[in-house]
């Protein structure tokens, strides 16, 4: 298993201070060019031992977080969410813009992330619920090198909805500047009927605060 698909672990290592080493130019420009080429996605596709903070996309957002860590946007303030699409972990094509006009639930997750694991009935629970209130689930699977682990995700939770494959996080960085995006895994956010963001969190989530955070906007008229 490579690096990229373990669960990002918290650790110390950066305070010690390194072995003196000789470092050939070449592995130096090797190493140098893996690091610019990954810099632009890790950026955004952060892990669970992350802080997270309050605040969404550089800008000024103009959300609320609750003492809950949900983060709500006042209607007359939400901004576009971004166009996501492309293939499934199954190998079909899927774009947001076919669900215009429903409540979208995105979530972010992989199958190394053990917060992911913690929420997946969850989601799952209400997804089943909401299925015939005009509510759409749709996953972005990201950090999982192939789609293997995360077809067995779904298979041993019934994830009845489907999931982008985003393995480097190129999606995420659709997200535009003013607007929740996602800076955790997992992140579950809430796009309205018009296709603008209406809350977000940056946490593994309950039932109980999924349907906080669903409920309202769906009674929108």
């Amino acid at each position: 298993m490579s690096a990229v698909s373990r669960a990002p672990q918290c650790s110390n290592r950066a305070n010690r201070a390194p072995r003196p080493h000789r470092t050939r130019p070449s592995r130096v420009r090797g190493r140098a060019a893996l690091l610019a080429a990954g810099s632009a996605a890790l950026a955004l596709t952060l892990s669970a031992c992350g802080s997270g903070g309050t605040s969404g996309g550089s800008g000024n957002t103009n959300f609320i977080t609750g003492a809950d860590g949900i983060a709500t946007v006042p209607k007359a303030d939400r901004k576009p969410a971004p166009d996501l699409s492309g293939r499934t972990l199954e190998g079909k094509q899927l774009d947001m813009a076919a669900y215009k006009g429903k409540v979208v639930v995105l979530n972010v997750w992989g199958s190394w992330c053990s917060p992911c694991r913690a929420e997946a009935p969850n989601l799952v629970k209400v997804a089943k619920d909401a299925a015939g209130k005009d509510v759409r689930f749709v996953g972005i699977n990201t950090r999982d090198t192939s789609t293997q682990p995360a077809l067995a995700f779904e298979k041993q939770f019934d994830v009845p909805y489907p999931s982008l494959y985003d393995p480097a996080g190129k999606l995420m960085l659709r997200f535009k500047k003013g607007t929740l995006n996602p800076q955790m895994i997992p992140t579950t956010i809430i796009v309205d009927r018009d296709g603008k963001i209406a809350a977000r969190a940056l946490q593994a989530l309950s039932e109980n605060k999924l349907r906080k955070m669903l409920d309202p906007v769906v009674a929108e008229k």
